[in-house]
């Protein structure tokens, strides 16, 4: 376990866990390194107990995604057909249900998002890993991406378009959370 001290213009000092289990502390110009030491020091429970969850979490992701293999041409080919027989029905359906037409639909196999949307050129992209996903799950990143070509910030028009045309979203985006070990979200 690596401890990385940053100095900040902040007036207090935090502490956080990253992925690969690391301590990040970050400090207030000009506090001593006595200080620094003793406020980890009396942290020590809490870096433990943070750490080994942070460990876990990570390795029920790893878990997860390694569920759907893409480590040869074929894999991947055979997957993005799966998912297109999976989306296409359901992207044409809501597209028409909210006036919408994405421009082209692509596949990438992302772990830090569901889906994308190029607001400007209409695009779509969708993690391959949705696969792993149960069906209504996947429904909802499907209508979150096309909401975004009816408004592409995630403000209160944007959150009653979800309301509107998945009123489940919000139970989805729990659940789907909850199966891949935490932070995947849907994009923008």
């Amino acid at each position: 376990m690596k401890i990385i001290v940053t100095r900040r213009r902040t007036t207090r000092l935090t502490m956080r866990i990253v992925k690969n289990g690391d301590v990040h502390v970050s400090a207030p110009i000009g506090l001593s390194a006595a200080d620094i030491e003793q406020f980890i020091s009396k942290q020590q429970s809490w870096i433990e107990k943070a750490r080994s969850s942070t460990i876990d979490r990570e390795q029920r992701r790893a878990s997860f995604y390694a569920q759907l293999p893409l480590n040869t041409p074929q894999e991947r080919r055979e997957a993005e057909g799966r998912l297109n027989n999976l989306l296409l029905p359901m992207v044409r359906r809501h597209a028409q249900l909210m006036g919408v037409m994405p421009s082209r639909i692509t596949y990438k196999a992302t772990i830090s998002r569901w889906g994308m949307c190029n607001v400007k050129t209409c695009e779509l992209c969708f993690s391959i890993y949705l696969l792993l996903l149960p069906e209504w799950c996947v429904e909802h990143v499907v209508v979150h991406e096309l909401c975004h070509l009816l408004e592409p910030s995630h403000n209160a028009r944007f959150h009653a378009l979800m309301d509107r045309y998945f009123p489940r979203w919000r139970e989805a985006r729990k659940a789907t959370a909850a199966l891949a070990g935490g932070s995947t979200t849907t994009g923008k």
